[in-house]
């Protein structure tokens, strides 16, 4: 959602710098920041991401009267690790991209001038913002939600038996026909959206997406992936922080190069099975791997966020392995540390 927001930053900085290598470092810092934090910010909440639900489902299905886990008992640990992970992640994309002193040569109140420039919403920036922020509402509250003594069961709810006929695929492909039905004041005739607008969306990422489902088929179909898992077994009488960190690291390896929904869905299974006889309770095994698996940063293909950030031909493949290294390490630490500190 935010990607056509960061490339109009860019794009309006780029205009003020001389510098070539400056704008690439600039645009790199920013593409990579997002696709970052949106796996990051996805870890703080039972609802954040696909493979936190994935969790969550299968928790409950194999522990259908333990009731550890809900939306509050979540953010004790989620929070914590979002947070630190998203510190480092700033501090090192400004090591990185922008040493010392911004070279970018610009005034630190240009953004405020920029920002006082634009003037009152326009209608249909009003009408944009709306069907916006009535998207994102419709994607958080699709699904039945559990706050600990509340739930809500979630709009889908009210289509009764039809109800897994709605996804997020049928919030997005809604609200883009609204767009392109709702008239434009500023262009008579027209609609806000029209498809010469659509047809710039980057129908490539298409391509991406295909490769990393395949490459996760790939790995399950031939064996590779049970394998991996089957090696927590050489985990068995370690110290429980390094059975954390050392079932982290096969998660997150796995995650690269299969996406992370697949990862965990092969994961957890095994790692509820392996829970005895490497006597540590499933929590502490399952929650880890878990956020371990929204730890892909490295490969375009990782996540959905990188893959859409990497289609927009903005960053290389190179930047992306050089600063995903290091949030991967970070990550597998943090989550080590603020599972063993809270658990």
């Amino acid at each position: 959602m935010l990607l056509s927001a960061v490339l109009a930053l860019i794009i309006h900085v780029e205009e003020h710098i001389q510098d070539e290598k400056a704008k690439k470092k600039f645009a790199a810092a920013l593409l990579i920041g997002l696709a970052y934090s949106a796996s990051i910010g996805g870890m703080a909440t039972l609802v954040g991401t696909p493979t936190n639900m994935i969790f969550y489902r299968a928790y409950k299905e194999a522990f259908p009267t333990s009731d550890a886990v809900n939306f509050v008992s979540w953010m004790k640990i989620g929070i914590p690790v979002s947070f630190a992970l998203l510190v480092f992640t700033w501090f090192l994309l400004r090591y990185i991209f922008i040493r010392g002193k911004s070279k970018l040569g610009i005034e630190k109140n240009y953004f405020r001038k920029s920002y006082k420039e634009l003037g009152p919403m326009s209608y249909e920036e009003k009408i944009v913002l709306f069907v916006f922020s009535l998207t994102a509402l419709l994607w958080f509250t699709r699904s039945a939600i559990d706050f600990g003594g509340m739930k809500f069961p979630g709009w889908a709810s009210l289509f009764g038996k039809h109800a897994e006929y709605v996804q997020d695929s049928t919030v997005a492909i809604f609200a883009a026909i609204c767009l392109f039905l709702i008239p434009s004041k500023q262009a008579p005739g027209q609609s806000i959206i029209t498809w010469k607008e659509a047809e710039k969306l980057p129908f490539d990422i298409i391509l991406l997406f295909g490769g990393g489902f395949a490459l996760a088929y790939g790995f399950d179909s031939s064996g590779l992936s049970i394998w991996l898992a089957g090696k927590l077994n050489i985990l068995n009488g370690l110290p429980v922080p390094l059975i954390i960190a050392g079932m982290c690291l096969l998660v997150t390896i796995i995650s690269e190069f299969a996406s992370n929904v697949a990862s965990i869905q092969l994961m957890l299974p095994i790692l509820i099975a392996l829970y005895k006889p490497l006597g540590v309770e499933p929590l502490m095994l399952l929650i880890p791997a878990t956020l371990a698996a929204s730890l892909g940063f490295m490969l375009p293909v990782a996540t959905a966020p990188n893959t859409i950030v990497f289609g927009s031909k903005r960053i290389r493949a190179a930047d992306m392995y050089k600063a995903g290294f290091w949030v991967d390490v970070a990550g597998i630490v943090i989550i080590t540390a603020v599972v063993m500190v809270l658990s």
